[in-house]
């Protein structure tokens, strides 16, 4: 990130304490100081933060320490170091009322370092999010020297090792597209930057997780609007560790102040899926929450990718016969309708009358009762693009005045905090919706999920992150003008390879896996999407081609996920971008077969409509992995892994017997209860499994 000037720091100072009431106050107005071998502590019922004489800190979860005193906040000093140790001077303690939060408690402890900078630790407990502890750090030159600065260090602390080891979470985008859930193996070192990781790849959800098998800690920030800070993971020697920093060039002059986002700690236990779901439940209090997602947003998807840039109208109507036999209901016209990225006008070679052929295709989709959705990439222009020369005032624009590329269409950013780049993409989701006819938008490209800060003078900003911090409006303002066009329209946010960017969250309909890797993303990114957009929200495991034998439709169906696929009928593109895998995308007879099998049973099943259990099983330590659902008085289970033989274990049973069947093979396995909830079975790569109460077996 930009290096942050004094008026940059001022503002951070001013614009940090967003939260109702949270005063910061002089060293004048705390309470009087504890014995000296007495620790300060801040606490509710299940995590207590215990503050020495240095204002060092150690956390406990109920009676359990769970760390030695450690220097948690701290500024970073040019040229290495830090400064740590602050004398502890006071304390305060008052009673919360917060309009959005609730009733609760907050501490403010405060000490001055040698160098003569007063550090203050605002800590604050809501009784509505129990193991969450809200922290935000103000630092004053209270001294006669600057001092230079090149960043500050919070929620800095280290978990020691137990057997087992450790697993993590991360919620920021890396341009390797690299797993969200990792095992914490000997070196293990990840930055997670959620600034731009390359000039289109960037943000995320701002949220770190470590966990042992038997406890975890998780950190972040809970402010309304995106924030480029860093949440370092890395194995040590002793353990884990997790912070939450900020790199700057700060020449911290007397008298000047400097304040932290707000920040939050939780501790929790079992994976984490818990501590992002009282993430979730925060921010949504802050007005930050998913949209109930339209019906359709569930149904299976078709999409036209298969045959890629040059496919031909004609391909795609022969192939929708063959769509709706298998069972999809959704069709989408994905990248090459148009005649570049940037002017979106219809390519005339494909659509020869315009306007007028592509109304006529959107009728001859729901001809074949499918529902028509077009593929978009908004904020790209492309060279020779008319946009790009007519409007390059749209351009976003770094401090030497460069452009911000987006590498896969080799097109150039526009900054989406400039009102006519917003009222240009807005008449463009109108007219697709509202006169072409679409049922839905797929927004697709890396370089969606966050956008780097823009200099263009014309946009006259405020600051050069209100491009950043513009971008969830920009989502927003799409998805009104969708839902105006068609109250029921889905709006499928697709930022190809990135982590969920939570902010633009409000803006989405469907978020699919997102250009996966393997099934193991499909799973992983499934289960942290699940906590982060709650019940009613629509998931898609994207097109099942992206999955470990590109056919692993259990991954989607057995944690409800939303299936697609984007096969070609009866033959491949002559034409792909780059060379197809062996045996193509082609839907044979035996890949006609399993498809029919695995939308029927997702349609019977519909599980992206029940409650997914996140909390049943840890997706590192429990093995197999294993995933649960409840829905309809049933448990549905999905056990994963290459071979498997032995006992599983069905947790969240109700009262009450229980039959469990074979969902795929359609067999019996016997009953259960909660008392009794071992079944012994043996798999290759998946199990899914329902448990019905014997009273409606």
């Amino acid at each position: 990130m930009p290096p942050i000037g004094r008026r940059t720091v001022l503002k951070l100072a001013a614009g940090g304490a967003a939260l109702a009431a949270l005063p910061v106050l002089s060293s004048r107005a705390l309470g009087a100081t504890a014995p000296a071998d007495t620790p300060m502590t801040a606490r509710d019922g299940l995590l207590s933060l215990q503050f020495d004489r240095a204002m060092r800190t150690r956390l406990s979860y109920g009676k359990e320490v769970l760390t030695p005193f450690q220097a948690s906040e701290a500024l970073l000093l040019k040229g290495g170091g830090a400064i740590e140790a602050f004398a502890f001077k006071g304390e305060d303690t008052q009673a919360v009322d917060d309009p959005r939060h609730g009733t609760g408690r907050r501490q403010v402890f405060s000490g001055v370092s040698a160098q003569g900078i007063e550090k203050q630790v605002a800590v604050t407990f809501f009784d509505a999010s129990p193991g969450l502890a809200v922290v935000q750090v103000r630092y004053r030159n209270v001294g006669q020297t600057a001092v230079e600065l090149a960043g500050w260090r919070a929620l800095g602390h280290e978990l020691g090792e137990k057997p087992g080891g450790f697993w993590s979470y991360s919620g920021t985008t890396h341009e390797d597209r690299r797993d969200w859930v990792q095992r914490l193996d000997e070196g293990f070192d990840q930055r997670n930057t959620l600034g731009m990781d390359a000039e289109d790849y960037g943000g995320g959800t701002p949220v770190a997780n470590i966990w042992r098998r038997d406890i975890g800690l998780a950190v972040g920030h809970v402010e309304p609007l995106p924030h480029s800070l860093d949440l370092p993971v890395r194995r040590t020697a002793k353990g884990a560790s997790i912070a939450v920093e900020q790199p700057i060039e700060l020449v911290f002059a007397p008298g000047q102040e400097l304040t932290t986002q707000r920040l939050f700690l939780s501790v929790h236990t079992g994976d984490h899926f818990a501590p992002l779901v009282l993430y979730r439940g925060f921010m949504a209090a802050e007005g930050i929450s998913a949209p109930e997602a339209p019906s359709s947003a569930f149904e299976p998807t078709w999409c036209a990718w298969g045959y890629e840039r040059d496919f031909t109208v004609a391909q795609i109507l022969a192939t929708l016969p063959k769509v709706r036999e298998v069972g999809f209901k959704w069709a989408v016209l994905d990248d090459g309708w148009q005649t570049n990225e940037g002017d979106w006008r219809i390519d005339r070679r494909k659509f020869p009358r315009g306007d007028a052929d592509m109304r006529a295709f959107v009728a001859q989709v729901r001809a074949q009762g499918l529902r028509p959705r077009l593929w978009l990439a908004p904020l790209a222009a492309d060279p020779g693009s008319d946009v790009l020369h007519e409007h390059s005032d749209m351009l976003l624009l770094d401090k030497n005045g460069a452009f911000q590329k987006v590498s896969w269409w080799n097109a150039l950013t526009q900054c989406p905090a400039y009102q006519p780049t917003i009222d240009y993409y807005v008449a463009l989701v109108k007219k697709a919706i509202g006169d072409w006819g679409f049922e839905g938008i797929k927004l697709d490209g890396q370089h969606l999920n966050a956008v780097a800060p823009c200099y263009n003078p014309a946009h006259h900003h405020a600051s050069p992150t209100d491009s950043c911090q513009g971008l969830p409006e920009f989502w927003n303002a799409i998805h009104r003008a969708a839902h105006e066009a068609n109250p029921e329209a889905v709006v499928e946010l697709c930022p190809c390879g990135t982590a969920f960017a939570f902010h633009n969250l409000p803006a989405t309909d469907q978020f699919p896996a997102s250009d996966p890797l393997s099934s193991w993303q499909v799973r992983s990114k499934g289960k942290s999407i699940k906590a982060l957009m709650g019940s009613g929200s629509s998931y898609a495991g994207d097109h099942v081609e992206l999955s470990d034998g590109r056919a692993d439709f259990a991954s989607s169906v057995g944690i409800g996920a939303v299936i697609s696929s984007k096969f070609t009928w009866p033959r491949d593109t002559d034409s792909p971008i780059e060379p197809l895998p062996a045996g193509g995308y082609v839907l044979t007879a035996e890949k006609e077969a399993l498809s029919k099998k695995w939308v029927a049973l997702y349609q019977e099943h519909m599980l992206p409509k029940g409650e997914y259990r996140g909390e049943l099983y840890d997706i590192g330590f429990d093995a197999p992995e294993a995933h649960a659902i409840a829905k309809d008085g049933a448990m549905y289970y999905a056990f994963y892994a290459p071979h498997w033989s032995g006992q599983l274990e069905l947790r969240g049973l109700g009262t009450g017997r229980y039959r469990v069947r074979d969902v795929f093979n359609g067999s019996d396995l016997g009953t259960v209860d909660a008392a009794s909830n071992r079944l012994a079975a043996g798999f290759e790569g998946f199990l899914l499994l329902q448990a019905v109460p014997e009273a409606t077996a």
